[in-house]
């Protein structure tokens, strides 16, 4: 039995807007047609694909189909685009942390995606969730912290990336008269990206200092965040790159490492490859080996 791409869509589509209705002006449908469709899909596997809430959302199965539906629509796209049978260009959507983008991975996208011609779309998120949108489909690959693939996906290592604790002088001098003690690190304001940015809390641990007693500043920006400390909002880890040209003096104890890995369809794709190839060649560059 084969999944008829257009119903697999549908679903997709379904699960995207949020309900049956949107869905169908999506798609240029009736709302019947669309209900439709998704009767005959369940009906083919046998199987609740939607739940019926308000939005809608997918079931475990759903899921599998929906990642199908994108996975052969990026594939079209792709070939299209090869063929020159369409005018526009082709969108490949990924997921990569904030610290990545801004400290090494911009320049080689945009570079690659301008050689290759596509256009890019790129979600922005925590490099421990970055896998969540490639299983459910969002994404076709992902930079993240997580070397079990997701199924469907290939995992590939990149490298180590090393955070050091910095502030700038005149904070450190308030803050840290007798140097970054633990009990000086509990009281000292710190700068989090947001509430799932856990480096913070990893160097206090480090350190043998409570991470429940450091109060928190929130910057869910990587240029921002490494200018908020070199201005004195808090302390905070940064990697080489971000510091450089800022005033700041490290604050001692050991570096925070984060291990990378690049995960990817493993369906094959002219413009996911030559994306692929910039981001682990930049890693090479910028990254510590493994």
């Amino acid at each position: 039995m084969k999944v008829p791409v257009d119903l697999a869509l549908t679903l997709a589509a379904a699960v995207d807007e949020g309900t049956l209705e949107a869905a169908a002006h999506r798609l240029h449908l009736t709302q019947s047609a669309v209900s439709q469709r998704l009767a005959t899909l369940e009906r083919l596997t046998g199987q609740v694909l939607l739940v019926r809430s308000r939005p809608v959302r997918a079931t475990a199965a759903g899921e599998r189909v929906i990642r199908y539906a994108r996975q052969v629509d990026h594939l079209d796209d792709d070939l299209a685009h090869q063929l020159g049978l369409e005018s526009s260009a082709a969108t490949v959507p990924l997921a990569v942390n904030a610290d990545s983008l801004a400290a090494w991975l911009l320049g080689p996208l945009v570079e690659a995606a301008t050689r290759a011609d596509v256009l890019l779309e790129i979600h922005r998120e925590d490099e421990s969730h970055t896998t969540a949108l490639l299983a459910d489909g969002t994404v076709v690959a992902a930079v993240t912290t997580v070397a079990e693939p997701v199924p469907g996906c290939s995992s590939t290592p990149l490298g180590r990336l090393s955070y050091q604790a910095v502030a700038a002088p005149s904070f450190a001098a308030r803050w840290f008269p007798d140097a970054a003690t633990t009990a000086a690190l509990e009281q000292a304001p710190a700068v989090d990206f947001d509430r799932r940015d856990t480096i913070q809390s990893e160097y206090l641990r480090a350190v043998g200092a409570d991470p429940r007693l450091t109060p928190r500043n929130f910057l869910p920006s990587s240029t921002e965040f490494a200018q908020a400390i070199a201005m004195g909002l808090g302390w905070g880890l940064l990697p080489a790159v971000q510091r450089e040209g800022l005033d700041l003096v490290e604050l001692g104890g050991p570096p925070v490492t984060v291990t990378l890995y690049w995960q990817q369809w493993r369906a094959h794709s002219t413009t996911l490859g030559a994306l692929s190839h910039a981001v682990q060649s930049a890693a090479r560059d910028y990254l510590t080996p493994l």
